[in-house]
């Protein structure tokens, strides 16, 4: 999937973007509201792609069974519309109006168009938006099965929902187009080179460390940081990023340099590029058995990813 580079103002604000697409791997970029809109706007035509924007809307008066009948008929898939209704987990709701559903069943059901796609690639924007955490597992089931056969690319800004579904994450920004490492470092790591890593961390754990302030940078200005202010900590693209009240700065040091001088300070290494303030976890998502992240009590609602190999070791800190 290719998109051409857009300029404003004689600077580049979309750079030239190759995305490897692939039947059986989701792909998420994680940008803000304008550059969601060019990205979609220029596969708008494309006869491989299926679009679904958020807020789309939908057959207010027709009931649920209705609608599914109707979907069924008009791209011509031929299936039992109770089946249908039992695969959507829609029983229930078969025969209630689209207009008198709450609003995340209502931008449940509509999510469910993209299902009825013929395209054997989907775009879509916000698929979570708005959607309850029963309608969201639901949703994230049939998104699974339909990247078995066929290309997804989400849109979103938000990380939880990429997190969600997505094996590739890139954030789309003002400094261009950048993987997220979303990857268990113990799947990829040698026996030895683990056990040499866990004596590294118990060492630290015996370490004594007294630190009043974590440097930053923003343009030109140093900034200071009080331990307890910070979110998260985030490694990107070899870039230190600390995360406070929703903006984040540059920093110098690396994660492991951060992990150490933070271990006094109630902060978890709870991926290979994420550090988190547990002070600010507000909750554990799991949303397969090998995949979780974990939500921030933040002025943004932040969500970082948490680690396979770090969910016991989490559950010990905080004796649950």
């Amino acid at each position: 999937m290719q998109f051409q580079p857009v300029y404003e103002n004689g600077e580049l604000f979309l750079p030239q973007i190759e995305l490897p697409m692939a039947a059986n791997h989701s792909i998420g970029i994680i940008t803000d509201l304008k550059r969601k809109q060019l990205l979609m706007n220029q596969v708008a035509d494309h006869s491989r792609y299926y679009l679904f924007r958020a807020q789309q809307g939908e057959y207010m008066r027709l009931s649920v069974e209705e609608l599914i009948a109707f979907l069924n008929r008009v791209t011509e898939r031929n299936e039992q519309v109770a089946s249908l209704l039992d695969y959507f987990d829609l029983k229930a709701e078969r025969k209630v109006k689209i207009k008198d559903l709450s609003a995340s069943k209502r931008m449940y059901v509509t999510s469910l168009r993209v299902f009825f796609a013929h395209q054997p690639a989907l775009v879509l924007e916000e698929p979570y938006f708005y959607l309850e955490e029963q309608d969201r597992r639901q949703f994230k089931r049939i998104l699974d099965d339909l990247s078995q056969e066929k290309q997804l690319l989400i849109l979103t800004s938000n990380l939880e929902d990429a997190i969600i579904s997505c094996d590739a994450i890139y954030r789309l920004n003002e400094f261009g187009l950048h993987p997220l490492d979303i990857r268990d470092p113990e799947e990829e790591q040698p026996e030895g080179q683990k056990g040499q890593e866990a004596q590294e961390v118990q060492e630290q754990d015996q370490a004594n460390i007294t630190l009043q302030k974590i440097a930053t940078k923003r343009k030109d200005k140093v900034i200071l940081f009080n331990p307890p202010e910070i979110d998260y900590i985030e490694s990107v693209e070899g870039s230190i990023l600390v995360h406070v009240g929703g903006e984040h700065y540059d920093c110098a040091l690396t994660l492991t340099e951060l992990e150490q001088r933070l271990l006094n300070f109630g902060f978890f290494r709870c991926h290979r590029s994420y550090i988190v303030n547990l002070q600010k976890v507000r909750e554990i998502i799991t949303w397969t058995k090998n995949s979780y992240s974990l939500r921030l009590t933040t002025g943004k609602d932040a969500v970082v990813p948490l680690s396979r190999t770090k969910l016991q070791e989490l559950k010990a800190l905080l004796n649950i």
